[in-house]
């Protein structure tokens, strides 16, 4: 195990390389848009994995709990004046509170009528910031939010934002990678495999499931506080059932059992839409056609597919 966490540590030191170099190549800041757009994705889909992958639970609401992040945060810096950096932090306590009240109950449910429950909480998020237009600003969307700062220092252009949200997102990786290594993702694989058999070993299925639904929830608002705090703009048109859906998709064409899955999935999927925009009026085509294609083919996702070609040229080798 401990040798998993060192290759995995391994990686991530090459991944962070590469994401402090690309912005000297990439001199187009729309490029560094679409990567930030990715690593907000990345760090949502994260949390998707450990509550899918390795928790066994679907949820089809983690757009409301981005939407938590976002609104809660740039509505109290907009009203209360507060720095982004307490009121994200605010946000997410909030959303921490609201997932484990959630947790507790919805999580008794099973199959079909948890994925329903999550859904209908997204859809209560997303109604909620329709209607209250006195607050939420409506369909319009709410603007000037304003941006994180390090002292003197407004991290208000692409390539601060870049560097402040991979920065952020390489360091959850790393805690991530450290948790799913540790007793506690142990007890969560378990838990995906057989929660009988999980509770014949002392595990407490239900504590556990509350407690995969709960990160994977503070990961979503903290991605979203970002996304606001970086666009300093958002509508309630980003946080609705659709993308909740893209987000599972997204953990389950990297491979929902695997963190490096989600870093796949999330990094391909997100920017793909812009790479295929030279295909007019095929894009969406295309883009299903890819999708299905690799659900359909490759059960364990584009890591696993990886995974699989890497082990038959190791033989191959060996041979």
């Amino acid at each position: 195990m401990f040798a998993r966490l060192q290759k995995d540590r391994r990686r991530l030191l090459g991944l962070a390389l590469l994401i402090y170099i690309l912005p000297f190549i990439l001199h187009n800041p729309y490029y560094l848009t679409v990567l930030n757009l990715s690593a907000l994705n990345i760090l949502t889909v994260c949390g998707l994995t450990l509550l899918i992958g390795y928790a066994g639970q679907i949820s089809l609401g983690h757009a409301g709990f981005w939407a938590l992040g976002a609104y809660g945060s740039a509505l109290l810096s907009l009203h209360t004046g507060w720095s982004p950096w307490i009121t994200t932090l605010l946000a997410l306590l909030g959303t921490i509170g609201l997932a484990a009240l959630m947790g507790v109950t919805i999580l008794r449910l099973r199959g079909n009528y948890l994925v329903m429950a999550t859904l209908a909480f997204n859809l209560a998020v997303y109604f909620f910031l329709v209607e209250a237009e006195d607050l939420t600003g409506g369909p319009p969307g709410l603007p000037g939010i304003p941006p994180y700062k390090l002292g003197p220092l407004v991290l208000a252009s692409d390539l601060a934002a870049y560097f402040l949200i991979w920065t952020v997102l390489l360091l959850i990786l790393f805690l991530t990678f450290n948790l799913v290594h540790s007793s506690e993702g142990r007890a969560l694989k378990a838990l995906a495999a057989s929660e009988t058999a999980a509770a014949c070993l002392g595990i407490n299925p239900h504590w556990y499931k509350v407690l995969a639904f709960v990160l994977s929830a503070a990961y979503a608002s903290l991605a979203g506080s970002f996304y606001a705090h970086y666009l300093s703009f958002i509508s309630p048109k980003t946080f609705d059932i659709f993308f909740s859906v893209e987000l599972v998709a997204m953990s389950l064409f990297g491979g929902r059992g695997s963190i490096w899955g989600a870093v796949l999935g999330a990094g391909t999927l997100t920017p793909l839409p812009h790479l295929l925009s030279f295909f007019d009026e095929y894009r969406d085509l295309i883009y299903g056609a890819l999708l299905m294609g690799v659900l359909i083919f490759f059960p364990q996702g584009l890591m696993g597919l990886l995974e699989r070609v890497l082990r038959s040229k190791s033989s191959g080798l060996k041979s």
